[in-house]
């Protein structure tokens, strides 16, 4: 059993990879407000999750150790490496930190903090004049930092699928969504017609494919998220 579980049980692991990740989505997020800190802290949770089973306990291998001995008999589900189901359920060979969903992992990760800066350097400029922020990211949909963060969690769980983020995923994606529709209801009441306009022409979410081949045109609006 110790040979077996040698791979986890590196509690300093798990707190020095979610210090380091909490501190790097903090600088780019500067949570401000109350509604802030919530999505900020929501997201820290399943990071928090996810480390503790990557390095510490791995919950889901011990959950569903039954199933997957019994139906994939040749790997060792307590070594590291198995902690990658995806690559694991599927058979490869490759080392799993170079196989096809480690890589798209890095992908959405890496896309995911770039979009959260690049989304936070317009919001505060917007912030600091009082205005709608609608250039870079924001002419592309309205929420890029919340699109940012819903990346970086697909990214973990394409990785390091684990049972208690798999069922966090959602919840956490439900409440980034109302939390956009209470900002929007602020900056409807702040800016008026001028948000209006903004959000009839720019989607909330998912971009119009036109508008990734070509620069915006969303004019001068203002809002303040």
């Amino acid at each position: 059993m110790n040979a077996e579980t040698s791979a986890y049980g590196l509690w300093s692991l798990v707190i020095i990879n979610s210090v380091v990740f909490v501190l790097f989505a903090y600088s780019f997020s500067k949570p401000r407000t109350g509604r802030d800190w919530r999505s900020f802290g929501a997201f820290s949770a399943f990071l928090v999750a996810l480390f503790a089973e990557m390095y510490g306990f791995p919950l889901t291998i011990y959950f569903l150790s039954g199933w997957l001995q019994s139906r994939f008999p040749n790997v060792d589900w307590f070594s590291h490496d198995a902690g990658h189901l995806l690559e694991m359920m599927l058979g490869w060979k490759t080392n799993p930190h170079f196989g096809m969903f480690h890589i798209l992992s890095y992908v959405l990760i890496g896309a995911g903090f770039v979009l959260i800066a690049a989304a936070w350097r317009v919001l505060f400029e917007a912030q600091q004049r009082r205005t709608l922020a609608t250039t870079g990211a924001y002419s592309y949909v309205r929420h890029p930092q919340y699109i940012g963060f819903i990346l970086v969690m697909l990214g973990f769980l394409v990785q390091w699928p684990t049972l208690l983020t798999l069922a966090m995923f959602p919840v956490l994606t439900f409440m980034y969504i109302k939390l956009a529709k209470r900002e929007e209801r602020d900056a409807i009441a702040e800016f008026g017609n001028a948000y209006e306009t903004y959000a009839a022409e720019v989607p909330a979410f998912i971009p119009k494919l036109g508008r990734l081949f070509r620069r915006s045109s969303t004019g001068d609006y203002r809002h303040g998220r």
